[in-house]
């Protein structure tokens, strides 16, 4: 998929109601977006999959809302404080700010698609290991010695690298001011998870290994952010905290990691749209570490990540609370010694929602060729797994009198409490097939005179375009078939 595609997947975003730019009528906010009538839908569903997938099919995994605020003290202990920063450079002439490694990423692009291949392993190699040591001043050297310029001022006059903390603060209470009332927007949701560990494994009687999981906003005082919705500063993640005990945990992170793969593969997108990509550098808390890449329109980008975290989180909360996080396993091990007490190791799968729309997206969009001669066409379609589809059957009386709209209120009226229906009686017939195919709608119900008589209707599938005859009372049960979750989840 190219570039130029892109831009038509972000017009037919906002075209079909599914992502606006965020305040708009005051000309918008950069890297915010909001989700019209229709991406509302779809983000639900997403999220549906995601959490029936991991809560609902595991008997040892449940699931935690969070609250957004959490004790100052929480950070510190995660570390996000003092380390949760980017590499930030700054062009003398344009004033605009930069991440470094991102301009040496865009730089190993150019590279790549210029066929200079070993200068791309070559650059990303040096920039692995500047990032790994933190070395500031080997990223401003590797940008100057491949001859970076700004993208606005095209000079490449730079300031030196230094770090800048992401987490936005504000204050709590009703006086403002002072270090104590400073509290933070959560950048993650994994720490509303590991302050709770012991509230959900004392409440729900849990045993190692056991996981928790959550969706939930994170915020992010991005420097650059683009992409459309890839790179936001407020945006939603899906993440579960896999506890297990130690000395397990590389058998249990390829578990996550084989486990994680398939949920992708089962949206029907293709296999050779994802790809494992180990990392090099490590977090400051894992032992391990994968990202499952997507191929956007823009190349391949991470999507989601499975760590191995070890104890760092469980152990720091400890620490700095005074409480004891610690997990009493009462099981022998094959020598018949008790387990005892132990901080558990955690495997965490963390998902963006928010990029795993988009690329529902870029891989659903087509534009397809249909008809022949004089009537030959282009239709644009969404091909969405049924379950995921914002509306599951839109319903077309053919006319607005002769009583066919009153046919077409009742079979509404009888499945609406069972899935999303859409009711529609405007323009043509042909006209209202493509606007549900724009929007991804996997069947359509045209209500024709002949269904007075015979309580028949016309059934359109949207991939196929083929339409048949059924009873009315067949369509609960066929469309309840093609937009089950077992299709899914089995």
């Amino acid at each position: 998929m190219s570039e130029e595609v892109f831009k038509k997947v972000v017009s037919h975003a906002k075209e079909y109601g599914f992502v606006f730019p965020s305040s708009e009528i005051y000309e918008g906010l950069g890297a915010v977006y909001d989700y019209g009538q229709n991406g509302a839908e779809l983000k639900n569903n997403l999220r549906q999959y995601w959490w029936k997938s991991m809560v609902q099919m595991h008997e040892n995994i449940v699931g935690i809302d969070a609250a957004i605020f959490m004790h100052p003290k929480v950070w510190k202990a995660s570390g996000h404080i003092d380390g949760f920063s980017d590499p930030m450079i700054d062009n003398k002439d344009s004033k605009k700010r930069y991440r470094a490694d991102q301009l040496l990423e865009d730089k190993i692009e150019r590279y790549n698609k210029d066929g200079k291949t070993q200068k791309a392993e070559e650059l990303q190699a040096a920039m692995d290991q500047a990032l790994l040591d933190n070395n500031l001043a080997e990223l401003k050297n590797l940008i100057e010695k491949h001859e970076i310029a700004c993208p606005v001022s095209g000079t490449r006059t730079w300031t030196d690298v230094r770090q800048f903390n992401l987490m936005f603060s504000t204050e709590m209470g009703a006086m403002a001011g002072g270090e104590a009332d400073k509290v933070y927007l959560r950048p993650e949701t994994a720490q509303g998870i590991f302050v709770n560990f012991l509230n959900v494994q004392k409440t729900g009687r849990m045993k190692v290994p056991f996981g928790i999981a959550q969706t939930g906003k994170a915020f992010r005082n991005e420097i650059i952010a683009r992409q459309f919705i890839m790179r936001m500063r407020e945006f939603e993640q899906m993440e579960m905290q896999f506890f297990v005990r130690p000395g397990t945990q590389k058998e249990w992170y390829a578990y996550w990691k084989e486990a994680r793969m398939k949920w992708h593969h089962k949206l029907g997108f293709g296999p050779e749209k994802y790809r494992f990509h180990d990392h090099v550098k490590l977090a400051h808390y894992a032992d391990a570490a994968v990202d499952i890449e997507f191929d956007f329109p823009f190349g391949f980008k991470e999507m989601e990540g499975i760590h191995s975290r070890t104890d760092f989180d469980l152990r720091n909360h400890g620490e700095l609370s005074g409480k004891k996080l610690q997990y009493f396993d009462a099981e022998l091990d094959e020598n018949g010694k008790a387990y005892g007490n132990y901080i558990p190791y955690v495997i965490e799968t963390s998902i963006g929602l928010d990029r795993l729309f988009l690329a529902t997206m870029c891989a659903a969009y087509k534009e397809e060729e249909v008809g022949e001669g004089d009537k030959k066409d282009t239709r644009v379609v969404l091909a969405l797994p049924p379950a995921l589809a914002p509306i599951k059957l839109a319903v077309f009386p053919l006319t607005k009198r002769d009583g066919l709209p009153e046919i077409a209120r009742n079979i509404i009226d009888d499945l609406k409490f069972d899935f999303n229906c859409f009711y529609e009686e405007k323009d043509a017939i042909g006209k209202r097939y493509r606007r549900q195919d724009a929007l991804g709608t996997p069947f359509c119900i045209t209500i024709d005179h002949e269904s007075l008589t015979t309580n028949t209707v016309t059934i359109r599938y949207r991939d196929t375009m083929v339409q048949e005859r059924i009873g009315i009372d067949q369509i609960k049960a066929l469309v309840s078939e093609a937009v089950s979750w077992k299709n899914l989840l089995a």
